[in-house]
C-alpha cells in the first residue's frame, strides 16, 4: 500500500526531473554563463553572514560539490547542481581570502588634533578644498602596530601645490570611518576596510611639504596619480567652472571638482553615467582611434593594399584604451569596459566575432575574482546589469535590425542609429533601475530625452576632442582641443539642467529590501541568460523584486550614532527631524532611504501640526500606535518621562531605571551600538541597532569598553 501511494509522487518527480533535464539540455551552450552567477552567490553568502565563517567553510563547500559531481557524473541535473556548489564555495573562499589579505589597523576613536606625517598617494581636487590620501604614516602618540596603512584628510586651507609622492606634515583630527547611518544603510566602514583606509579626518592647520616629491619612476601608481592631478589642474586652467570640471571627469574619471548642483542635474536627468568612465567612453576612444588610424592608413594606397591596416588599427585602439584605462581613476565599470573592448579588438586581429554573453560573463568572473567586494557596490551592479541586458536585447533583435538596415539609404540608417540610441537608453535604464532604487532611492523619468541628445553630442564632439587633448598634453598644446571640448561640456550641462528642471523629473522611493534586490537580480539574469521561452519566467520574479519596496515598513523613530539627531514619522508618513542642521550626512541618508527630499523640523515648543509631537525645552513626547515615546533632551525630563513613557529615547545618559518603559535608548546605547531604528505597534515595540544589523565582522569595530567614555567633539560626518 505504501509503495502504491508513493508511486504517483515518484512518477511526478521523475517527470519533473526529465522536463528540467530537457530544458537544460536545450540550453547547454548557456550553462557556463551561470558559473559567474554561482561565484557571486558564494560571495553574497559570505557578506550576508553575521559572523566571520571558519576558514575551512568555503573549501569544504567546494569539495562537497566535487564529491557530488563524482557521485552523479551520469546524472545531468546533479552535475549542474554540483557545478553551482563548487563555484559558490570558491566564491565564498575568494571573498574571505580577500578580507584577510587587505586587513590593516583602523582607528577606533577620535584622535587629535595631533601631528601626522606621511606620503601623499592621491589628491582629489574639489570645488572648495582638497582631499588627500596619505600612506607611510607616523601619528604622534600612536604605536606603529596601531597606525593605519592609509588615512584620508580634507585639507581646508589652500593646498594647490600638493602632488602624489610628496612627504608632508600637518596637524589633523583623525576619526574612524563612519558607520552606517541606520540599520541596512550604506556601510562606508566596509568599503574603507577593502581600500585599506584606516581612518578619515581633516587638517586643522597648514600642510607642509618635506623636500621634493619622491621619485615617481619607481611607482607607476604614484606616477599615474600625479599625472592625473596635473591633467585636472591644466584642464581647469583652460576651461574654468563646471564645464572644466566635467571635462576633467571625462579625461581622468575624477569627479571631485564637479560642483554639487551640476552633479545633481546630471543625476536627476539620467546623465550621471557620462561622468563615470565606462563602456561609453572606452568604446568611443576605441572607435575614434580605430577609424582614425584605419582611415589615415587607407589614404596611402601602397600600405592599404599590401598590409592588414584593419588589424593595425585594432592594435592602435587597444593601446589607446589601455593607456586611457590606466590613466583614469580605477573603477569596476572602467575595468569591465577595458576587458570587454580588448577582447573585441583581439577578435578583429584574429578575424573572429567577440561580442557575446560569454564575454561579459567571464569579464564579471575576472572582476569578482580580483575584487569580490565590488559585487556589493552600485558600480558593479549597474554596469554589468546594463551590459547583460543590452547583449540579451541584441541577441533577440540582431536579425531584425540587420533586415531593417539592409538595402536602406542614409535616411534609414540615420533613423536606425537614433532608434538604437533610444533603445539602448531604455534597455540599460530598465536593467539598472533596481540598483538605482536600492542604492539611491530614485528613478529618473526623462533619462531617454536627455540621453537622446547628450549621448550623440558626447560621441561625435566631446570625446573626439578628448582624444586630441591627450595627444597634445605632452606638448603643452592642449588648449587647442580643450576649448572646443569645453563648448560640448557646457552643452551637456545645459541639457542636464533643463531636463532636471522638468516637472516630475525624479521619483523618490523608500529603501528596497535586500531580498527584493536579490529577486530582481535573479529574475533579470534568468530573463537574459537563457534563450528558450522559459526565460520569460524571470520577468515576474524581477517584478516581485521591484515591488518589494511596498512590502517594507519604514521605522517610526530613528536615532543617530551620537543621539544629536532624532527623526519620527508624522501622520502623513513623512519623517520629521529634531534639527535641520545637525548630522548633515546622517539626515540626508535617512531622508533618501525614506524617499524624501526634505523634512520638517520639530516644534521648539508646542504641538506639531499633526498632533503627534508635543515639545518643550526639555524634550518632546511622541504618541502613535498606542505608544508614548519620550524624546529627552535634558536629564531634568527623565524622572517624569520614566514614569509615563513606554519608550525612552534620550540624548543624555539614563543612569537609573525607567519603570514604565519597555525600551530605553540613551546616549550610551548609541555610543555602544551605533544608530537605532524603532518600529511602534499596538502592544509591541521593535528596535534594531546598526551593530546588531552588521554582526561581528572584521570591518565592524568591537564595542567600546565600559571604562571608556563617549567621544566628544565633531562627529564623523564632519570628516566628509
Amino acid at each position: 500500500m505504501s509503495e502504491a501511494a508513493a508511486s504517483p509522487g515518484s512518477a511526478g518527480e521523475t517527470r519533473l526531473a526529465a522536463a528540467l533535464a530537457e530544458k537544460l539540455g536545450a540550453e547547454r551552450e548557456r550553462l557556463a554563463l551561470w558559473l559567474p552567477v554561482a561565484f557571486g552567490i558564494g560571495i553574497g553568502a559570505y557578506f550576508a553572514l553575521s559572523r566571520e565563517p571558519a576558514p575551512w567553510i568555503g573549501p569544504a563547500t567546494a569539495l562537497a560539490g566535487l564529491l557530488l559531481a563524482g557521485l552523479g557524473r551520469r546524472a545531468p541535473l546533479l552535475l549542474v547542481l554540483a557545478s553551482v556548489i563548487v563555484t559558490a564555495g570558491l566564491g565564498l573562499t575568494a571573498a574571505q581570502w580577500r578580507t584577510r589579505w587587505v586587513a590593516a589597523p583602523v582607528i577606533d576613536k577620535r584622535i587629535g588634533p595631533v601631528a601626522v606625517e606621511g606620503r601623499v598617494v592621491e589628491v582629489e581636487i574639489r570645488p572648495d578644498n582638497r582631499r588627500v590620501t596619505l600612506d607611510r604614516l607616523t601619528v604622534a602618540g600612536l604605536a606603529p602596530e596601531r597606525t593605519p596603512a592609509q588615512v584620508r584628510l580634507v585639507v581646508r586651507k589652500p593646498a594647490n601645490d600638493l602632488i602624489p609622492g610628496q612627504h608632508v606634515t600637518t596637524r589633523a583630527v583623525l576619526l574612524p570611518a563612519p558607520a552606517p547611518a541606520a540599520p541596512g544603510a550604506y556601510d562606508f566602514q566596509r568599503d574603507a576596510w577593502f581600500m585599506r583606509l584606516g581612518g578619515v579626518g581633516f587638517t586643522v592647520g597648514d600642510i607642509q611639504t618635506q623636500g621634493g616629491p619622491e621619485t615617481l619612476a619607481g611607482s607607476w601608481t604614484l606616477w599615474l596619480n600625479a599625472a592625473r592631478v596635473a591633467v585636472v589642474q591644466r584642464t581647469l586652467a583652460v576651461i574654468p567652472g563646471a564645464a572644466g570640471a566635467l571635462a576633467a571627469a571625462l579625461l581622468t574619471g575624477e569627479q571631485g571638482a564637479v560642483p554639487p548642483d551640476v552633479m545633481g542635474w546630471m543625476r536627476d536627468s539620467g546623465l550621471a553615467h557620462i561622468l563615470s568612465i565606462s563602456g561609453l567612453h572606452i568604446s568611443l576612444v576605441a572607435a575614434i582611434v580605430f577609424f582614425a588610424v584605419r582611415g589615415g592608413l587607407a589614404l596611402a594606397p601602397y600600405v592599404a593594399l599590401r598590409y592588414p591596416i584593419k588589424k593595425w588599427a585594432a592594435v592602435a585602439a587597444f593601446v589607446a584604451i589601455t593607456l586611457y584605462t590606466l590613466f583614469a581613476t580605477p573603477g569596476v565599470p572602467t575595468q569591465r569596459s577595458w576587458l570587454m573592448t580588448s577582447v573585441v579588438l583581439f577578435a578583429v586581429v584574429i578575424d573572429r566575432t567577440a561580442i557575446s554573453m560569454r564575454l561579459i560573463a567571464w569579464a564579471a568572473f575576472a572582476v569578482l575574482l580580483l575584487q569580490p567586494e565590488s559585487m556589493l557596490g552600485p558600480s558593479f551592479q549597474m554596469s554589468f546589469a546594463a551590459v547583460v541586458a543590452l547583449i540579451a536585447a541584441w541577441e533577440v533583435l540582431r536579425a531584425r535590425f540587420s533586415q531593417w538596415r539592409a538595402g536602406g539609404g542614409w535616411t534609414r540608417r540615420i533613423l536606425l542609429e537614433l532608434a538604437a540610441v533610444c533603445a539602448t537608453t531604455i534597455v540599460a535604464g530598465m536593467a539598472s533601475a533596481p540598483y538605482a532604487l536600492y542604492h539611491f532611492n530614485r528613478f529618473t523619468a526623462y533619462g531617454l530625452a536627455a540621453n537622446f541628445i547628450a549621448v550623440p553630442l558626447t560621441s561625435v564632439w566631446v570625446m573626439p576632442w578628448a582624444v586630441v587633448a591627450f595627444l597634445l598634453f605632452p606638448f603643452g598644446l592642449e588648449r587647442f582641443a580643450l576649448v572646443p571640448m569645453g563648448w560640448g561640456c557646457e552643452a551637456v550641462i545645459w541639457i542636464a539642467r533643463e531636463v532636471a528642471g522638468w516637472g516630475g523629473a525624479v521619483a523618490l522611493f523608500p529603501a528596497m529590501p535586500m531580498w527584493g534586490l536579490v529577486l530582481a537580480t535573479l529574475g533579470g539574469l534568468w530573463l537574459c541568460l537563457w534563450q528558450t521561452r522559459w526565460r520569460l519566467w524571470g520577468a515576474p520574479v524581477a517584478l516581485i523584486g521591484l515591488l518589494s519596496i511596498a512590502a517594507v515598513r519604514q521605522p517610526d523613530v530613528l536615532i543617530s550614532a551620537d543621539a544629536k539627531l532624532i527623526a519620527v514619522r508624522g501622520a502623513d508618513g513623512l519623517l520629521e527631524v529634531s534639527a535641520r542642521r545637525a548630522a548633515k550626512l546622517t539626515r540626508e541618508t535617512w531622508l533618501r532611504r525614506a524617499g524624501q527630499d526634505d523634512a520638517e523640523a520639530w516644534p521648539t515648543a508646542g504641538t506639531s501640526a499633526d498632533g503627534l509631537l508635543t515639545c518643550d525645552p526639555l524634550g518632546c513626547i511622541y504618541q502613535t500606535a498606542g505608544q508614548v515615546v519620550a524624546l529627552v533632551r535634558h536629564e531634568a525630563a527623565l524622572p517624569e518621562d520614566c514614569r509615563q513613557a513606554s519608550v525612552i529615547v534620550a540624548a543624555v545618559p539614563v543612569r537609573g531605571t525607567c519603570p514604565s518603559a519597555s525600551l530605553v535608548i540613551d546616549r550610551f546605547s548609541v555610543w555602544r551600538d551605533g544608530g537605532h531604528a524603532v518600529w511602534l505597534d499596538r502592544g509591541a515595540v521593535t528596535a534594531e541597532s546598526v551593530r546588531a544589523a552588521r554582526g561581528e565582522r572584521p570591518w565592524v569595530p568591537p564595542p567600546p569598553t565600559p571604562a571608556s567614555r563617549p567621544p566628544r567633539g565633531a562627529p564623523a560626518d564632519s570628516a566628509d
